[in-house]
């Protein structure tokens, strides 16, 4: 593979970045208490994302994924993490890799050296196209039954499984990361959309929005 041009694309300092919730009254709702809250909802702002391709069936490939992450590359439907960083299966050939905000263009660095010039592979940043919202509490499963039609029985969906699936009327990734919490990966450009379902999904149960 040529080398790439690589290109940091996170704001410099000094200059205010704002999440895709950043307009969504999060704070006010944050400031107020819920007494029982059945589900806690807070968006994981400004981490990295970034989406890797390649072929697992390559031991280099796999072995420097590896060498530059100390993760495994994750088997179908799988979600695998280290600290804060964690490495999900997309599909055959493609994983979704978020870091700690700020890391991103370091990560993307340690990839690309350790997996050399030689090999077909592909690092691209899409950090600004996408957010994160988690959600935990008792009443989460009831949420997930009410918006998506996968089952998210605990038989079929325990700690560690990760889908992309349809979600109320779009479409979305859910990440199961605890006992009694889960993960979203939305689009941007849906972020609106899904925090309202929620919103409304979350009522007869009590929501409580984390900043």
């Amino acid at each position: 593979m040529s080398k790439a041009n690589l290109y940091q694309q996170r704001p410099a300092d000094g200059i205010q970045a704002e999440s895709p919730l950043h307009h969504a009254e999060l704070d006010k709702l944050a400031n107020r208490k819920v007494a029982n809250a059945g589900v806690t909802l807070r968006e994981k702002k400004f981490l990295g994302h970034l989406t890797l391709r390649g072929d697992a069936h390559d031991p280099a490939f796999a072995g420097g994924v590896h060498k530059a992450l100390g993760l495994e590359l994750p088997v179908a439907l799988g979600l695998v993490a280290k600290g804060d960083t964690s490495l999900q299966w997309l599909g055959p050939d493609e994983w979704l890799l978020i870091v700690p905000g700020g890391e991103e263009f370091a990560v993307e660095q340690r990839l690309r050296e350790a997996l050399g010039e030689d090999l077909h592979y592909s690092v691209i940043n899409v950090s600004g196209g996408q957010t994160l919202l988690e959600l935990e509490g008792a009443k989460v499963r009831e949420v997930l039954m009410k918006s998506t039609g996968y089952d998210v029985h605990p038989s079929n969906f325990p700690v560690g499984k990760a889908v992309g699936t349809n979600f109320a009327k779009s479409q979305l990734v859910i990440r199961h990361t605890g006992e009694h919490t889960w993960e979203l990966v939305v689009r941007r450009s849906f972020s609106d959309y899904f925090w309202l379902w929620l919103q409304d999904a979350c009522a007869e149960y009590g929501l409580q929005v984390a900043a």
